[in-house]
């Protein structure tokens, strides 16, 4: 009882670093003008990435580990698969600022200017992956309140 709460709490936690996360990395990306604002846009992704890990770990283990309803539950209940569909969006999305800001580091490592111009592109991405973060919570809610399941019409 005491581990599927603190499991949850931390889940629910991580959704919000999650959101300040991204929104802190896209507004870094949309006034991302030259290598000094590289700092803060590295810094909120590894947030970004941090706060998906644990996204990611205590989703499967809620899901799948025995400490929630039960995988049966989760794939008969309507919001997993908006939940998951929203995910795999993210994911996606994350493909192309993900590895632009790999190469970023990369170069940044070796003395050399990266080419930004992509920025506002990934900034863009991240409006929308914000978007599909929101769409999470409320499946999310709407999940734990039963709402879309044997519902009178």
């Amino acid at each position: 009882m005491v581990s599927s709460w603190l499991l949850a709490s931390v889940h629910l936690l991580a959704f919000g670093f999650a959101l300040a996360s991204i929104l802190r990395r896209s507004r870094g990306l949309r006034r991302c003008t030259s290598t000094e604002d590289l700092p803060v846009i590295f810094s909120a992704d590894n947030g970004w990435g941090l706060s998906a890990l644990v996204l990611i770990v205590t989703g499967v283990m809620r899901a799948f580990g025995g400490f929630e309803k039960g995988a049966s539950y989760y794939f008969h209940e309507p919001f997993f698969h908006v939940k998951m569909a929203a995910f795999v969006l993210i994911l996606l999305l994350e493909i192309a600022p993900m590895m632009a800001l790999l190469r970023w580091r990369l170069a940044v490592r070796r003395g050399d200017v990266p080419d930004l111009t992509g920025a506002p592109k990934y900034a863009r991405i991240g409006a929308w992956q914000t978007v599909l973060l929101i769409v999470m919570v409320f499946a999310a809610s709407g999940m734990a309140r039963g709402i879309g399941l044997d519902e009178p019409a």
